[in-house]
């Protein structure tokens, strides 16, 4: 069995919704959990303590360990004093899943700054403040495990959604780095793109009789994304810098591929018209491979042309992370 004794969990967005899925599902399996949530509206407006305060009471009448947090992770002093909970209350942290979030439908030519800005606030603002300080205690621990929920509506696109598919797609390239700096101290750090039934769902549809009679909407439990989160916040999940999507019980990668394109003649200036001549191969995702980094991309490029990426007898080295 995959279990969390003796470990501890923050949840960010666990009082409704998949978040409290989470949040039980990590405690059940014996976490400590920091049930974090201000208890708002789907669009991000309002408090309420007792959404936080009902989890925890339900985890700790099943037996578990669980405090609450009302902090909201849109500002640096926010996401601080989640970790600080934690710290505080249990001593460690070795699980982070940022889930918090808002939604809201807007058409991109009515999409207003302040509309824009509020989404990124909270979405990939607050999956920097909160994962920060949380990145800084789990160095010193060397262990981790990062969780980031992002979302199909940004990989793939959502109409009406370019705000919120901004912000989701940010926290991709978020965990990248964090999985490839945190490497170094036992830190994994993976994505999640999940389609769950939730009031993200029925206030954005709707239509009820649709809602009810929908297989779609009947397929989409929330429980079935629980075990995809779970694993990647486990011991167990030795695989990092990865997205997976959870969708009606079906789980799969999500990828971001980098095809061979076309390689004009080293000692030609390629054209605009030299693109559209080629332009098969430039699209074309026949063959591709997976970067680890940026750094894979250089290197295919320096293979292909038969030259070295450093220079000659070139002594290299890489500075240690700040702590």
């Amino acid at each position: 069995m995959i279990d969390f004794a003796g470990q501890v969990a923050v949840v960010t967005g666990a009082g409704r919704g998949l978040g409290r899925l989470y949040a039980l599902d990590l405690a059940r399996r014996g976490a400590a959990v920091v049930v974090n949530d201000i208890g708002g509206t789907m669009q991000g407006t309002g408090r309420d303590t007792t959404v936080a305060d009902a989890v925890v009471e339900e985890i700790r009448t099943a037996g578990g360990q669980a405090t609450a947090s009302y902090d909201s992770v849109d500002t640096p002093d926010g996401g601080r004093a989640v970790i600080d909970r934690a710290m505080a209350e249990y001593g460690r942290l070795d699980v982070v899943v940022s889930n918090a979030g808002i939604f809201t439908s807007v058409p991109f030519h009515r999409l207003d700054t302040e509309e824009w800005r509020r989404m990124l606030r909270v979405h990939l603002d607050g999956g920097f403040h909160l994962s920060q300080p949380a990145y800084r205690v789990m160095m010193n621990q060397n262990y981790g495990r990062f969780v980031f929920i992002s979302s199909s509506a940004g990989n793939f696109g959502q109409p009406m959604e370019a705000h919120y598919a901004a912000a989701k797609t940010g926290l991709v390239g978020l965990s990248n780095v964090i999985a490839i700096e945190g490497a170094a101290y036992g830190i994994a750090s993976n994505t999640v793109l999940p389609t769950g039934f939730s009031r993200m769902v029925t206030e954005t549809v709707g239509d009820e009789k649709f809602l009810a009679e929908s297989g779609f909407m009947r397929a989409i439990r929330p429980e079935l994304v629980v075990p995809l989160v779970t694993f990647l916040a486990s011991r167990a999940c030795a695989l990092t810098h990865h997205n997976y999507s959870a969708c009606a019980g079906r789980y799969a990668r999500v990828f971001t591929g980098l095809g061979q394109g076309w390689l004009a003649d080293a000692d030609s200036d390629p054209t605009a018209e030299d693109i559209a001549e080629h332009l098969a191969e430039v699209s074309s995702t026949a063959d591709f491979i997976v970067p680890d980094s940026i750094v894979d991309e250089v290197l295919q490029v320096c293979d292909r042309r038969g030259i070295s990426a450093m220079p000659d007898n070139a002594e290299v080295s890489f500075p240690e992370p700040r702590s």
